[in-house]
């Protein structure tokens, strides 16, 4: 049986198996990761098959910006999924540039810097942002 553990709002599942070990490293990287107004939290969950991107300042809870492979014209768009993530993160930049943000913390939420994670922070730092 799984349990519940929270760390200052942050909710994993904690049991046997690959989803509650991402739970157990996200909880990890959310203890020291947190978004202020000056440099908000740049979030990243990624599904089997769309990454979803959020600039999240956590002092309110507000979201700032946001992106995702689920856009119609993302949807679209040629390339495998590495590319697409990289797109996403070039356009969270975009955006949140567009609301005054020069600078993030990347919160990768528990998944390996590695593959679509990491193309989504490369295209971050390609759209301008300091990650």
């Amino acid at each position: 049986m799984a349990r519940r553990s929270s760390y200052r709002g942050v909710t994993a599942v904690r049991g046997t198996g690959t989803t509650a070990a991402r739970g157990r490293r996200h909880l990890r990287v959310r203890k020291k990761v947190s978004g202020t107004p000056a440099r908000p939290r740049l979030v990243v969950n990624r599904s089997s098959r769309h990454v979803f991107v959020q600039v999240v300042d956590d002092t309110v809870g507000k979201t700032l910006a946001s992106a995702s492979t689920m856009e119609s014209d993302l949807r679209v768009a040629e390339g495998d999924k590495t590319a697409k993530a990289r797109r996403v993160g070039e356009l969270v930049a975009e955006r949140a540039r567009a609301a005054g943000i020069e600078a993030v913390v990347f919160d990768r939420g528990g998944n390996r810097y590695h593959g679509r994670v990491a193309a989504v922070a490369d295209g971050a730092r390609e759209g301008g942002l300091a990650v």
